[in-house]
């Protein structure tokens, strides 16, 4: 049984929300890249490469790329040789609460949704868990700003509506989200398992590399159509028009009931930033 203690695991913590909200991935940057060639906008080609200065100037100075510096939404995979010496959940807030105050971080989260008092620290995280074997710690930040966030939602489709159906809902909910979760987005979807599981499906697709392809042909086919008919609703780049809506769209499936066909839209903005680090 191999041991981790707190103290590295809320030390590791810190220093990964800083990385995430200083440093977007080489596949994020290189789909921004992507996009400012192919948008025939005028106006969106200059978004685009305004965004890629941005990026660029905030990793070399160590400042955030958007203001919104997020909801700190972890996912932490636990191996089953693993002994953690402490509470895992009080030393990855600790570690939210250190990282946020020493990287000068906009701390956004308030204690109450209806007192909407701020808990000074961004604590607490969201944080999901997973035992997996081994005895390692994968821990994932990913933090989420609220533009985007409240632009996504959960519906449960009856299962008659069919494939046309989920697409139908993509589309309207992109197309009534408009400016709102600063396109270009990533649209992660989660379809089946039940309410809470597509939500969660929803996000961790949002996770996955940008330019990768769904394992199952007909959910990556899926994946392809809505990109291409998202794109053709011309919001553009800050919804000002445009070609180029959408980077990526990401679905990870869960089986579900009989009865049921959940589906769950969490929209990203173009600062789509997790990092992870394996201890």
């Amino acid at each position: 049984m191999r041991k981790i203690t707190s103290a590295q695991i809320r030390d590791a913590v810190a220093k990964l929300v800083q990385k995430a909200n200083y440093h977007l991935a080489e596949d994020v940057l290189e789909a921004i890249r992507k996009a400012a060639n192919e948008e025939k906008s005028p106006i969106g080609k200059k978004i685009l490469e305004q965004l890629l200065i941005n990026n660029s100037l905030a990793a070399e100075k160590k400042l955030p790329i958007c203001q919104d510096t997020g909801l700190a939404v972890f996912f932490i995979e636990i191996g089953n040789q693993v002994y953690i010496d402490g509470d895992v959940y009080k030393a990855i807030n600790a570690g939210v609460s250190k990282g946020y105050k020493e990287g000068y971080l906009r701390k956004s989260i308030v204690e109450s949704p209806l007192k909407r008092k701020n808990t000074g620290d961004n604590t607490p995280a969201v944080i999901h868990t997973k035992l997996v074997s081994g005895d390692k710690i994968k821990i994932i930040a990913a933090p989420k700003g609220g533009g985007s966030e409240n632009m996504s939602l959960v519906k449960m489709l009856k299962p008659a509506d069919g494939v046309e159906g989920v697409k139908e809902l993509v589309l309207e909910t992109v197309k009534n989200a408009g400016a709102n979760p600063c396109p270009p987005i990533i649209v992660g979807i989660g379809l089946g398992g039940s309410f809470e599981k597509s939500a969660i499906l929803a996000k961790e697709a949002l996770l996955r590399p940008i330019n990768d392809r769904n394992v199952d042909k007909e959910m990556a086919n899926l994946e392809e159509e809505l990109l291409v008919e998202i794109n053709k609703l011309g919001i553009g780049p800050q919804g000002l028009g445009g070609t180029i809506t959408a980077l990526a769209v990401k679905i990870n499936t869960y089986p579900c009931h009989i009865a049921s066909l959940p589906v769950a839209i969490n929209i990203n903005c173009h600062v789509a930033r997790h990092k992870e680090i394996i201890l």
